[in-house]
């Protein structure tokens, strides 16, 4: 299969490229920079140049393909509902440019946007419309004529050099002295590493039903007191509890997400695809990881 995949130079995106080669499949890789494309190449991938902003080129990507995969973001958090915007409109060119063919789309989203005090399943839709990214989400599962499923994405993708969003909280850490939660702590985030979503975007598209939503999520739900204590430990500082007033000044623009509470399954992900998680969990990879000692944190893409 020919597969067009967005942020293929990213985090999950070259992990993605990976497993698409080994399973045999030809991949086609969006490139914005003359170094991705060279990035692209040295990984024997075709480049196609363009961005999330240029969506003809998006559509042009897709109609050349077999199947197209959608990982790439803009993860500024200063600017995030731009960016929401930014990936509706990506997603509605490639679903315009696949309507009618029946070739498979498989998106990224995330598990926050179906928080709950309970664990989240793939039943569960957004809240409401205007959830972040819940345009996108309703319009992958929807489309007529395409195989539109969409992998939402646990919080903490990691490996030993980044783990999503717990990067963004080592870095306030370090640069404040004190690893911190808010409130107890309780709160929960599910947590999946980068190779094992990798391979569930893979079986998207080459199984997943019309309409499917799908949940990379190894780790359930991990309190983010026992988080931030794996920082603080790591980083030799005190670990303490904030109230929610205080959020935004130690955590900024990203102090939104910080307290949702975002217990996910995934059994009906593992029971219709067949995905068993199968690296190491978030705690024990944070452990010594390079992303906790390093000054510039990696971003996740």
């Amino acid at each position: 299969m020919r597969v067009f995949v967005t942020g293929a130079t990213g985090f999950i995106g070259s992990a993605i490229v990976q497993e698409l080669i080994a399973g045999g499949h030809q991949v086609v890789g969006l490139a914005r920079s003359d170094e991705a494309a060279a990035a692209l190449a040295h990984s024997g991938v075709e480049a196609h140049r363009g961005d999330l902003v240029d969506t003809d080129s998006l559509a042009a990507g897709a109609r050349a393909s077999d199947g197209v995969i959608h990982t790439a973001f803009i993860h500024d958090f200063s600017t995030f509902a731009a960016n929401v915007e930014t990936d509706r409109r990506a997603v509605k060119a490639l679903v315009g440019a696949l309507a009618g063919s029946g070739k498979p789309l498989v998106t990224a989203s995330g598990t926050l946007m179906v928080s709950h005090c309970r664990p989240a399943t793939e039943l569960d839709g957004p809240a409401s419309i205007e959830v972040p990214r819940a345009a996108a989400e309703t319009m992958v599962l929807t489309t007529d004529g395409v195989r539109g499923s969409v992998v939402r994405l646990a919080p903490a993708v990691h490996d030993r050099t980044r783990a999503g969003l717990v990067s963004r909280m080592a870095a306030f850490a370090r640069e404040q002295g004190v690893a911190a939660y808010v409130s107890d702590g309780a709160n929960r985030w599910p947590a999946v590493h980068c190779l094992d979503a990798a391979h569930l975007f893979c079986l998207a598209l080459e199984r997943a039903q019309p309409g499917s939503r799908l949940h990379a999520a190894a780790d359930e739900g991990i309190p983010m007191r026992m988080i931030a204590e794996a920082i603080g430990e790591e980083l030799g500082i005190p670990v303490r509890g904030i109230d929610a007033a205080e959020a935004p000044a130690y955590f900024g623009p990203f102090a939104a997400f910080v307290a949702l509470d975002n217990p996910t399954s995934s059994t009906i992900t593992r029971e219709t695809l067949g995905w068993r998680p199968r690296q190491i969990g978030l705690l024990a990879d944070m452990r010594d990881s390079e992303y906790l000692s390093r000054a510039d944190p990696l971003v996740v893409r």
